[in-house]
């Protein structure tokens, strides 16, 4: 199995979310590409199946998950070392615990930016 050095990132200005970011070589497109979905998603998927859109997650067994990414031009399906996963949903739970996230948000600027574009 070929090894790809994917990076999975968290950004607590978008709390509820992580990306996975490809690099250009490792694409269809020759691009980098930076798929980003729930944190929720990837901590359920490392128990059970998990995603009925473009990202979903499983548990493969032998300490692995999948990840597997869905789009027109095909589907990627890339293995991880659970322990890794858990190692990563750990450094994002101490940067924003789960359940917190919606402290994080600033509504009412976001609300402000919103209707400011709708003048």
């Amino acid at each position: 199995m070929q090894s790809i050095p994917a990076t999975l990132s968290y950004d607590r200005q978008d709390p509820f979310a992580v990306r996975m970011t490809f690099p250009a070589p490792a694409t269809l497109e020759g691009v980098e590409v930076c798929w980003t979905f729930a944190r929720d998603l990837l901590a359920a998927g490392l128990h059970d199946a998990e995603g009925h859109g473009d990202v979903r997650v499983r548990p493969y067994g032998y300490g692995r998950t999948v990840l597997e990414f869905h789009a027109p031009e095909g589907t990627a399906v890339v293995h991880v070392h659970t322990e890794k996963i858990l190692d990563f949903l750990r450094a994002t739970s101490e940067l924003v615990p789960a359940g917190t996230e919606y402290r994080q948000l600033d509504l009412d600027h976001d609300l402000a930016e919103l209707m400011r574009d709708a003048r």
